[in-house]
């Protein structure tokens, strides 16, 4: 039996964050050591309340959690949150009561840079909201972006259009200066896409099938649906919704699920096109220096096996 990799979720629950951390917790494969807390879905507040209550949920409330950023890594405080998306307390209005759990002493930075430090080359940050935490872990320790095994990031629209507008994506456009310090540090950052995440679809129909489980899990993610299913009716005119988190998960599971080709990313952080990400492929050697020039690459997931992530999310939840 190999060793189970060890991940970090940095996480802003959400709806489909709790799936995605259900499913990590339902894999052998990996070791879940920790989950930070960040805006995106929600307030980090709000964010930290829901990464303790769906421990509670889990019966796993010896994985610590650790609060996050609350502000931008230039300091803004004007953040955009999806609470229309996830319902207003991120889990489709069902208003649980407070977990018992409080978060750990240290912060999400410490301890990002604490785990990666003690397990050097081992642990995967799996990044489902904006990159504030990892960018100040960069920045805070020089050996980080070393250290660290990879960084798996939700995020970005290679090629199509974003889900906040036609440039950008949620995750980067919440922390454009934070995304691009992660993507140009030099860690293995594997960036898995809307271009990628929009081909997995959990329907209608197998929302019924996780309701007739005995599945622990599916049958909670049954209760917190509603919201989450009815924007991507309006929003997009699907019936089903899509699996931006547990995709990006199960790709830290299981790398073989994706294909991806590297290159240079670059961020926009400024005008309309702010949040924008603009892969480069390296194939044109330009004669000029430009903002790409001797950046370290990173890896852009290009394919995804569908049919695989769906089968391996609908049978962790409901083998729950």
């Amino acid at each position: 039996m190999t060793e189970r990799k060890k991940i970090i979720i940095d996480t802003d629950p959400g709806v489909d964050d709790a799936m995605a951390i259900f499913v990590a917790l339902k894999s052998p494969e990996v070791e879940v050591i920790g989950l930070t807390t960040i805006y995106g879905n929600v307030y980090t507040t709000l964010a930290t309340r829901n990464a303790l209550h769906l421990l509670e949920i889990a019966g796993r409330t010896d994985i610590p959690v650790a609060e996050g950023s609350h502000v931008t890594i230039t300091k803004g405080t004007k953040l955009r949150i999806a609470d229309f998306v996830h319902g207003t307390d991120g889990l489709g209005n069902q208003n649980f009561p407070p977990p018992e759990g409080k978060p750990i002493e240290q912060s999400a930075v410490e301890f990002l840079i604490e785990q990666v430090g003690l397990h050097p080359g081992e642990v995967t940050v799996v990044a489902l909201g904006p990159l504030t935490n990892i960018a100040l872990a960069i920045q805070a320790d020089p050996r980080f972006a070393k250290n660290v095994g990879q960084i798996v990031v939700l995020g970005g629209a290679f090629s199509v259009n974003g889900n906040v507008n036609p440039a950008a994506e949620a995750n980067i456009f919440g922390d454009p200066e934070a995304a691009d310090i992660v993507f140009t540090s030099g860690a293995d950052v594997l960036a898995i896409g809307i271009n990628v995440t929009h081909q997995v679809v959990l329907t209608d129909a197998d929302k019924d099938k996780l309701e007739a489980s005995n599945g622990t899990f599916a049958r909670y993610m049954c209760k917190i649906f509603d919201v989450y299913f009815s924007y991507h009716r309006e929003s997009y005119g699907t019936k089903g919704v899509y699996l931006h988190d547990p995709t990006t998960i199960l790709a830290a599971v299981n790398p073989s699920l994706i294909t991806y080709v590297e290159g240079v990313v670059r961020v926009q952080t400024v005008g309309i096109t702010r949040g924008l990400t603009l892969f480069y492929n390296k194939q044109k050697r330009f004669a000029e220096v430009n903002e790409w020039s001797d950046k370290p690459t990173v890896k852009i997931a290009v394919t995804v096996d569908a049919p695989g992530v769906h089968k391996l999310l609908m049978d962790r939840l409901m083998n729950s």
